[in-house]
C-alpha cells in the first residue's frame, strides 16, 4: 500500500507531509499514485463559520476540500450522515482522487483537530486504506510550510471505482439502544459508548448547538471531550502514551468492544484516532455511532429513561 511506504503511523507531521509532496504531488501531467492534502473543515452550525470560506483563505498547496455537509446522505433527517458508495465514489471522482493515492485529511487553522478524522474515517470506511491525518494545519502554518489563498484551481476529475462499504465500522440507532437498555444487567456484553461532546453537554447541563435537542447522555456512556485528546495550545491529538492515560483514567477498558459517539458523529473519529495512536484496543471492536446525540434526543421516548442527566 502507498501509505506504508509513505508515512509509518495514521498521523502524520506537517514535516512528513511535506516531504511527502516533494516526492509525489497532485499533477496534471502524472498519473503514479500521488500524496493529496484534503482540507475537511467543518463547524458547529452555530458557530457562524465556514468549511469552505477558511478553506478559501488560507490552504495547503493543491489541496483538494471535502464538504461534510455535501457528501452526505441527503434523504437522511439528520445532518451529515454517510453517503451512498456511489456517492461517495462521485465526490473522489469529482476531486481528482484515485484509489491508489494517498490522502492526508486535515482540519481548519483553528479548531486544530476536528472534523479531519470524521473525514479519515470515512475514508477507510469505504475502503480507501491510504489514508492520513494531519496533526495538525495550525502547525503547519507556525511551523512555515507553505499555504496558498484565493479560488482554488481545477483539478482532473478521474473514475474512482463504487467502492464497498465496511458495515462493520457502524452501529445504528436500534443496536445502540439495546446496549443502553442493558446497561447494568446481568451478563450484558459490556460495550462500552465513549461520547465526544463538551462534559457540560454530556451531562445536561449545558445547551446543545442544535435549538430543541435536549442534552445529558445514553445511560452508561464515558464521557471523553476532545479537549482530553488534544494539546491545550497546539491543538494536536496528544502522543500516544498520554492518550493511554486519558482512556485509563476514564476507566475505558481496551479488552471490551466500544461505540464512539457525538453530536452528529464527526468528533466520534477522533477518538477513534485517538484510540488508533494509543494502540488501545482492537481497531476491529470499534464502531460510530453515525446518527449519534442529534438522532438519540429525537428518537428515544420519555418513558425509555434513556437520557441521563447529572443532578
Amino acid at each position: 500500500m502507498a501509505s506504508s511506504r509513505s508515512f509509518s503511523s495514521y498521523l502524520v507531521t506537517p514535516a512528513e507531509l511535506s516531504e511527502a509532496l516533494k516526492k509525489n504531488s497532485p499533477s496534471k501531467i502524472s498519473t503514479a499514485p500521488k500524496t493529496v492534502p484534503l482540507c475537511a473543515s467543518w463547524f458547529l452550525p452555530n458557530d457562524g463559520r465556514n468549511g469552505l470560506q477558511t478553506f478559501r483563505e488560507k490552504r495547503i498547496p493543491n489541496a483538494r476540500f471535502f464538504d461534510l455537509d455535501k457528501v452526505c446522505d441527503k434523504r437522511s433527517p439528520y445532518p451529515h450522515m454517510l453517503p451512498s458508495a456511489s456517492d461517495f465514489a462521485k465526490a473522489m471522482s469529482a476531486l481528482g482522487i484515485k484509489r491508489d493515492d494517498t490522502v492526508v485529511v486535515y482540519d481548519s487553522l483553528e479548531l486544530g483537530i476536528f472534523s479531519a478524522p470524521r473525514v479519515g474515517w470515512t475514508l477507510k470506511a469505504f475502503g480507501h486504506d491510504s489514508v492520513h491525518v494531519l496533526n495538525n494545519f495550525k502547525l503547519w502554518v507556525e511551523e512555515g510550510f507553505p499555504t496558498e489563498s484565493g479560488e482554488f484551481w481545477d483539478v482532473n476529475t478521474c473514475v474512482y471505482p463504487i467502492p464497498q462499504f465496511d458495515a462493520s465500522k457502524i452501529i445504528d440507532f436500534e443496536e445502540v439502544r439495546e446496549v443502553a437498555k442493558d446497561h447494568n444487567k446481568e451478563g450484558a456484553e459490556g460495550v462500552q459508548i465513549l461520547d465526544a461532546r463538551s462534559k457540560g453537554r454530556w451531562a445536561g447541563k449545558d445547551p446543545e448547538p442544535r435549538e430543541g435537542l435536549s442534552s445529558g447522555h445514553m445511560p452508561g456512556s464515558i464521557s471523553v471531550p476532545v479537549s482530553d485528546l488534544l494539546d491545550p495550545v497546539k491543538k494536536t491529538i496528544l502522543p500516544g502514551y498520554q492518550l493511554r492515560k486519558v482512556f485509563e483514567t476514564k476507566g475505558i477498558d481496551p479488552e471490551r468492544p466500544i461505540i464512539n459517539s457525538c453530536g452528529t458523529g464527526v468528533t466520534a473519529a477522533v477518538i477513534d484516532a485517538a484510540l488508533t495512536e494509543a494502540v488501545y484496543g482492537d481497531e476491529t471492536k470499534r464502531r460510530l455511532y453515525d446518527g449519534s446525540w442529534t438522532e438519540w434526543a429525537q428518537r428515544v421516548k420519555p418513558s425509555d429513561n434513556l437520557i441521563v442527566k447529572e443532578v
